[in-house]
């Protein structure tokens, strides 16, 4: 009903307009007795042998939903029926802010793609905090994707960091470090050897002082060079993290047929950066000699996606349901 009726609407509005109107639809829909029940028959499939256990976690499933669909924890219920094994959440910052300016959301359909200069906007980790309390499905997977606000200078970026484990430590099941949005200025620079290094390393001293370890994963650029790659995994061998999410969105073009120069800055998403994707988890999978975990990102739009990424030597993968 979606795909053929919903979906043709929505286009015709403003992107960011559409997808608040369709997760408050959702919401109000599964408010309906019996609802849930439906969605869940139609779209949750329950089979032992798709499950994952990592890091002691035990997901249902390898698929889940990528962070930015629900940046604040307002709507993790509602699009915990659709069947993903797991759900992230962010990115979020230690304060509130409004993010860039609009427009700043882009469809593609040409290339089945989105380009997005969000800029972190969100109602601060305070609020997610208490949406997280909430929380009716204490079974549901939830991971945290963490930032740094816009207006802390890259030399305080680690507090930021903190700030936001700290707070979200005792709500959710997993964390990601993100530096590697194009849409925050400056914030890719914490990609470079030494601060990635102290601020993971500074993480995971923290995470030990905790009664149980939380898994911490580092969210990566698709553009990243291969030495700039090999140095991520010397990065997070030293560290102890976790393991990699690869990848976030790109600022490469070269493979678009639409003309994009009236839109400006932004990351793209979406079929065009499947590759390179599925390329980096490849990459980390065998340089590694399968060491570090992956989650796999960028470009999934049906099963053949998931699996090559799984087949490529990612654990898990993401992406947002259409």
């Amino acid at each position: 009903m979606y795909r053929y009726l919903l979906k043709p609407i929505l286009f015709l509005l403003d992107p960011e307009t559409a997808h608040k109107i369709t997760v408050t639809l959702l919401r109000f829909v599964l408010g309906i007795p019996g609802m849930k029940w439906l969605f869940r028959t139609m779209y949750a499939i329950e089979d032992t042998r798709l499950s994952r256990e990592l890091w002691g976690i035990t997901f249902p499933n390898p698929v889940g939903l990528a962070a930015g669909f629900d940046k604040d924890g307002k709507y993790y219920d509602a699009m915990s029926v659709l069947g993903f094994g797991f759900i992230e959440i962010g990115t979020v910052t230690p304060v509130g802010q409004s993010g860039n300016d609009k427009p700043r959301l882009f469809r593609l359909p040409q290339d089945n793609a989105l380009i997005n200069r969000m800029g972190f906007n969100n109602d601060g980790v305070g609020a997610l905090v208490e949406n997280l309390k909430k929380r009716s499905q204490t079974k549901l997977i939830i991971g945290g994707n963490i930032g740094k606000n816009k207006v802390t200078p890259n030399e305080n970026a680690l507090n930021d960091y903190l700030i936001c484990f700290e707070a979200l430590y005792g709500y959710v099941g997993y964390f990601v470090v993100n530096v590697s949005s194009p849409n925050t200025p400056g914030l890719r620079e914490l990609q470079e050897k030494a601060p990635l290094t102290e601020l993971l390393t500074t993480l995971m001293a923290r995470n030990t002082l905790k009664p149980a370890t939380k898994p911490i994963l580092l969210k990566i650029a698709p553009d990243l060079t291969t030495s700039q790659l090999d140095d991520i995994i010397d990065i997070v061998q030293t560290s102890g993290i976790h393991g990699v999410i690869a990848t976030n969105t790109t600022l490469d073009r070269s493979k678009l047929t639409t003309n994009t120069d009236t839109i400006g800055a932004g990351g793209l998403s979406g079929k065009p950066l499947a590759d390179r994707s599925t390329e980096i988890i490849r990459y980390i999978h065998q340089k590694s000699a399968g060491k570090i975990t992956i989650i796999g990102v960028g470009g999934i739009t049906c099963a053949a996606d998931a699996i090559e990424k799984l087949e490529a030597g990612a654990s898990l993968v993401k992406c947002i349901r259409d």
